[in-house]
C-alpha cells in the first residue's frame, strides 16, 4: 500500500514490472531511465543475481495530478523473473501498488509466460492481494522480432493464454525500440493512481 509523508505532502507508491526471465522487464525499465529524464529521480539501482537483475528507480508521473493535495513519487522496480528467485519476487511485491506484467512474444517461452502469470498470482495471494482487483496492465514485448526468423506468437494468442480472464489492458511492444513502453507506464500509472484515490477516500470516510 502507498505511504504517506505528510511532512513533504507526497504519496509515494510502488509499481512492479513481473514477467519471466528474460522477457523484456530490465530493458524496459533501462528504457524509461534513459528517456524519461525530467521524471526520474536519482539513479537506477540494481542488485545483480545469476543471470537476472533486480532495478529500481524514483519516478514522478507528471501531469497526472494530484491526491487530497499531495504529489505522486512512484518507485518502479523489476523482478527476477527465473523460477530459483521466488522468494525475491515475493519480497519486491511487498507493498505493490499496481503492476506491468511483461510478456515474451517469442513462441518458445508461451509456457514461460503463463508459468510466470500463475506465479504472480500465488504471491499476491500470499501478500494478501488480488489479482482481480490489483491495478494491472499486460504488455506483450519483443514485437520487433516480427521481421526476423524467430516465430512469434500472435496478439491475440497472447490475449488467450493470458488476458482471457483478467481482461485488463494490453500492450503489443518493444522494450528495444521503446514501442508500446509509454503507454504501457502511463496507463498503468493512471490506474494506479485512480486506486490510491479510491482507497484513500475509503480510508477518510
Amino acid at each position: 500500500m502507498a505511504t504517506v509523508n505528510l511532512k513533504n505532502r507526497e504519496i509515494e507508491c510502488k509499481i512492479v514490472y513481473y514477467g519471466p526471465g528474460r522477457c523484456g522487464k530490465t530493458t524496459n525499465l533501462d528504457y524509461i531511465h534513459r528517456t524519461f529524464k525530467k521524471q526520474v529521480r536519482g539513479e537506477m539501482i540494481s542488485i545483480d543475481t545469476d543471470g537476472d537483475r533486480t532495478l529500481f528507480f524514483d519516478f514522478l508521473p507528471i501531469g497526472l495530478g494530484q491526491i487530497k493535495g499531495c504529489d505522486i513519487k512512484v518507485q518502479l522496480y523489476t523482478v527476477p523473473g527465473q523460477v530459483q528467485y521466488r522468494s525475491t519476487r515475493q519480497l519486491v511485491l511487498k507493498g505493490v501498488d499496481g503492476i506491468i506484467f511483461v510478456a515474451d512474444s517469442l513462441k518458445v517461452r508461451r509456457e514461460k509466460n503463463m508459468e510466470s502469470l500463475k506465479d504472480l498470482h500465488e504471491n499476491l495471494k500470499k501478500a494478501g492481494l488480488n489479482i482481480l482487483r490489483i491495478p494491472l496492465v499486460m504488455q506483450y514485448n519483443k514485437r520487433d522480432l516480427e521481421k526476423t526468423e524467430m516465430p512469434l506468437m500472435s496478439v491475440e494468442q497472447m490475449e488467450r493464454d493470458l488476458n482471457r480472464q483478467l481482461r485488463v489492458p494490453s500492450f503489443p511492444a518493444s522494450a528495444v525500440t521503446g514501442q508500446g513502453v509509454g503507454a504501457t507506464l502511463t496507463q498503468t500509472l493512471k490506474k494506479t493512481l485512480k486506486y490510491l484515490h479510491k482507497e484513500f477516500q475509503w480510508a477518510q470516510e
